[in-house]
């Protein structure tokens, strides 16, 4: 069939507050042109992040009643320690209540002054984590995938030849850890391979050090390595995943993405020290190691959302779906980050606004201009997020797209909004931040338009 319906039913529906142009230009203003600081009330279309913002399944809601709310040793954290252990193989499984808190704990026991940190692209989060612990956050990406129109199918690949290279300059008594992140965020969601992960272990395996996965995306990943990866067509999603997360010693996982729920985190660990400084931590910051910053009724619905995700029907979904909305983009014109990727869409904000340099934030205006003309909020990924100390090598707007909550409808209209602000798109202006705090600057600074804007 060419039509790839969505593999379940609405059963609940949540209404969308309609704006006016005049209405969205008010909102705008005074969130200081920065849609993080929006209502959601005012948002038509909510493409920000695809971060806690699914559809959770009627199973999941029913786990949610289901929930036991004991402080310690709740039957809902071992139905979920279970359910993680059979899709992952760790033995130490920590709860947090979202993926930075896992990074924050991870970076603190081994990070720190002189400490360098490579992945293949850290993103906001994992970044300011790093840093924050004192240590330097080093992006290895292979070339291509810096390269928004290069079709190679595992662009998030982290360079094997930039790792050694890595090693051999700071030295590995200096790199706790290397970490990839699965699907590339960055990067454009671009997935890596299992042959790279299997590289990245052999170089890890030879310098002693561990080899950690960032696996906000683990599944969807796991889909790409199925579809694209020569060999690895006949293998479940399952079996994927296992070998994924088989080949390195540990994990940060927010389970807002491929967790289909609106809270949680994960660490994974296999060193039993390392383990019990993370306990540690969890306890003085998040809570008993036995719901880790969540409520028992959160605990059941990651259990269920990680059975859910595996499911290959709603896999095909998912990334079709997406895939849809980059091809019609294409075909209006519009730049993308190629091939599509699986969690969102990344429309190149160079190529968009030629005429709008680096340093007056290209994507940042493309966002305003989307939100102005129909409602529709989107995520800066450039100079904005990542460019406080040296421009990153893309200018982009992603496109996130939560699980399950909107239908095609939906996206045609965010098509036609887009097509609509590309023609329109010399008469949009650079932007001016006018105030930003210290780190990750993106989710609060406020701005002004340079020429007046449209």
């Amino acid at each position: 069939m060419k039509t790839i319906i969505e593999p379940f039913r609405i059963k609940v529906v949540e209404p969308i507050r309609m704006t006016t142009p005049e209405q969205r230009e008010t909102a705008l203003r005074e969130a200081g042109l920065n849609v993080f600081n929006l209502r959601a009330e005012d948002i038509i279309v909510d493409l920000l992040t695809d971060s806690g913002t699914g559809a959770m399944s009627s199973e999941q809601w029913a786990g949610v009643m289901r929930g036991d709310e004991s402080y310690a040793g709740a039957r809902s954290f071992y139905r979920f320690l279970d359910r993680v252990q059979e899709i992952t193989g760790f033995e130490h499984v920590l709860p947090t209540h979202q993926g930075r808190a896992s990074e924050r704990i991870l970076f603190e026991v081994v990070g720190g002054p002189g400490k360098v940190v490579p992945n293949n692209n850290h993103f906001d989060t994992t970044r300011a984590n790093v840093e924050h612990s004192g240590a330097k956050a080093v992006d290895l990406v292979v070339d291509v995938g810096k390269d928004p129109r290069s079709l190679d199918p595992f662009k998030g690949n982290l360079d094997v030849a930039k790792l050694e290279s890595c090693f051999k300059e700071v030295g590995a008594e200096n790199i706790p850890l290397v970490m990839v992140t699965v699907t590339n965020n960055s990067g454009g969601g671009q997935p890596v391979s299992l042959q790279n992960i299997r590289e990245l272990r052999k170089v890890c395996d030879r310098y002693k050090t561990p080899l950690f996965l960032d696996a906000c995306r683990f599944a969807e990943n796991a889909y790409f390595i199925k579809q694209r990866e020569l060999g690895q067509g006949e293998r479940s999603v399952a079996e994927i995943v296992r070998e994924m997360f088989d080949l390195a010693d540990g994990a940060t996982i927010s389970a807002k993405k491929d967790g289909l729920v609106n809270i949680g985190g994960l660490l994974l660990l296999r060193d039993s020290e390392l383990t019990t400084q993370a306990r540690n931590l969890l306890i003085l910051t998040e809570g008993f190691p036995t719901y880790g910053g969540l409520a028992g009724r959160d605990l059941e619905a990651i259990a269920q959302g990680l059975e859910e995700v595996l499911h290959e029907d709603y896999l095909t979904y998912r990334i079709r779906s997406t895939e849809y909305l980059g091809e019609k983009l294409r075909e209006v014109g519009v730049q993308i980050v190629e091939p599509p990727g699986g969690h969102a869409i990344y429309v190149d904000a160079k190529a968009f606004c030629p005429h709008i340099p680096p340093a007056e934030f290209p994507g940042q205006a493309v966002v305003c201009a989307m939100y102005r003309r129909g409602g529709i909020r989107a995520c800066e990924i450039g100079s904005v997020m990542f460019g406080a100390d040296e421009p990153p090598s893309m200018e982009l707007v992603r496109l996130a797209i939560p699980r399950r909550t909107y239908t095609q409808s939906h996206i045609d209209y965010v098509i036609e909004v887009l097509a609509g602000v590309h023609a329109e798109r010399e008469s949009l202006s650079g932007l001016r931040i006018v105030e930003e705090p210290p780190a990750l600057r993106h989710f609060t600074a406020r701005f002004e338009e340079i020429r007046g804007g449209n």
